[in-house]
């Protein structure tokens, strides 16, 4: 899965905030992604990142999903 720093990830399950809309600010083992809702900054394994994928938003176009 072609993922970059700055994407917009837009996830199956909503955060707490009720945002499921993401920033991606690192890339490697973990993700580290930002929500665009509350601010909220997580560590998360990329295998659960790339499993509850729904859509990548890059420039404001959907890449994938």
């Amino acid at each position: 899965m072609d993922i970059r720093v700055d994407d917009i990830l837009i996830m199956k399950k909503p955060h707490p905030c009720k945002n499921n809309e993401f920033r991606v600010l690192r890339i490697g083992m973990d993700f580290k992604i930002k929500c665009m809702g509350c601010g909220h900054e997580v560590m998360v394994p990329r295998k659960k990142v790339e499993h509850n994928i729904k859509a990548v938003m890059r420039n404001g176009e959907k890449v994938q999903g």
